[in-house]
């Protein structure tokens, strides 16, 4: 191997060196007018083409084909090189062509890969859009990166940003909320009378003590329906925000693994003192026993959901508890406002500002006595199994009917009326005797 390149480098030098020889007596003739010279040498059948000194100026750019064995022990002598180049051939390579300019990755142009904050743009990672899960993802994106916000800044923005556009719906959850306290003797009274109705099974007074109840709710201006308007807002935000988020951390944004505070420094990972989960739980507990953004708990209409409302926050604890910490942080926050508005609305200058009538305080005479745990669970299976019976009732009632129009005829007269009667005999000593005067 080390003597083939041995032989290659002596005669390129030899090539070289009979080249410029060559260029100071120009040859008779010129071939297609692109070699300068062009020396052809017979030997064994082979031939030995030689380009100008011009276009080879540098022996780099010859590459040798070799056709045979070559000779060793070549030298620069005449003898030698005619020998090497019965076995060698220069060949003449085209120029290299110039390297192409690598299109954008997706069709995407260097601002749509990267963003303000030099970090990898969401819509690059398959994150963003036109969704409602993509323009949380967006907002969030934006807040971050043009004001240059942490992830847990930006996260408490939004959120806040979010419950200031639902806040007119707390207003009418909350005058709602205060007129139906107002009126809950009336209301509970009602209520009462038609529950027992029902359970005496007399449908009539039922239906018109709930019509009384409807008259005067509207009387009033109460809907209990209004209690469920922040809610419905909310469950598509909250969605939203959860899937948004959860997204953000499963890809994941590599600048929230340090975008937390305090202990929670990773927002992609699961909280690892569980303090983030037991906050959220305590907030959201203390967000459903006060009643910020629907009726409080002691409104008929939360008489036995109270108790189930109450354990949702021990119940969802071992799944909040692996939820990564952006979602808490998200979470936490939305809890927090509702407090903090609830604190604002209870200053009195304030609900006369925003037109909520004050919350009257009625003695436990004029209510109806509470019952308890049991005693409500036990009241709404015993509604449950008279409303069952009720239907079951009106369903047979609609067989017998329907059955009793397809049927033939049910008699119920001793004679026929659409038959002739016979005449009946009357016997002598019950006719009846006319009068005197009449019989003159």
């Amino acid at each position: 191997m080390l003597a083939h390149r041995m032989q290659l480098w002596r005669t390129t030098n030899a090539a070289v060196a009979l080249s410029s020889a060559a260029s100071r007596f120009p040859p008779q003739g010129v071939m297609d007018g692109r070699r300068d010279l062009h020396l052809q040498m017979m030997s064994r059948g082979g031939s030995l083409p030689l380009v100008s000194t011009g276009k080879w100026s540098n022996p780099r750019q010859l590459r040798f084909a070799s056709t045979g064995a070559t000779a060793a022990g070549v030298t620069s002598s005449g003898g030698d090189f005619m020998q090497a180049v019965s076995t060698t051939e220069l060949v003449d390579l085209p120029d290299l062509p110039a390297a192409p300019t690598p299109p954008p990755p997706d069709g995407l142009d260097i601002v749509d890969v990267v963003n303000l904050a030099g970090e990898p743009s969401f819509a690059s990672i398959g994150l963003g859009g036109w969704s409602p899960v993509g323009m949380v993802q967006n907002c969030m994106e934006f807040l971050h990166c043009t004001w240059d916000i942490p992830w847990w800044g930006a996260i408490a923005m939004g959120t806040l940003a979010v419950r200031t556009i639902i806040f007119p719906l707390v207003i009418l959850a909350q005058r709602n909320s205060a007129k139906m306290n107002n009126n809950m003797p009336q209301m509970q009274m009602l209520q009462l009378k038609m529950t027992e109705a029902r359970q005496s099974g007399n449908a009539i007074e039922s239906a018109r003590y709930a019509q009384e109840m409807m008259l005067f709710m509207r009387e009033k201006g109460v809907n209990p329906l209004k209690n469920m308007l922040v809610p419905l807002a909310q469950a598509p935000l909250f969605i939203s925000f959860f899937m948004g988020l959860r997204q953000m951390a499963n890809t994941p944004v590599e600048s929230m693994r340090d975008g937390g505070l305090f202990w929670f420094t990773d927002l992609t990972m699961a909280d690892p003192y569980y303090l983030l989960p037991m906050i959220t739980s305590a907030t959201l507990y203390l967000t459903i026993e006060i009643g910020t953004d629907s009726a409080r708990l002691s409104a008929a209409n939360m008489n036995t959901m109270k108790y189930v409302l109450r354990a949702l926050p021990i119940v969802i604890f071992p799944f909040t508890m692996n939820f990564p910490a952006a979602i808490l942080t998200y979470w936490a926050c939305s809890n927090f406002i509702s407090l903090g508005q609830v604190a604002v609305l209870r200053i009195p200058s304030v609900r006369d500002y925003f037109k909520i009538d004050k919350m009257l305080t009625h003695a436990p005479s004029s209510l109806p006595p509470k019952k308890g745990f049991v005693g409500g669970m036990k009241e709404s299976w015993d509604n449950m199994k008279i409303t069952k019976e009720i239907e079951e009732r009106q369903r047979l009632d609609e067989i017998r009917f329907a059955k009793a129009g397809k049927g033939p005829l049910v008699k119920t007269f001793k004679y026929d009326p659409t038959k002739a009667a016979k005449p009946v005999a009357v016997e002598p000593h019950m006719r009846l005797k006319e009068p005197p005067n009449k019989q003159r």
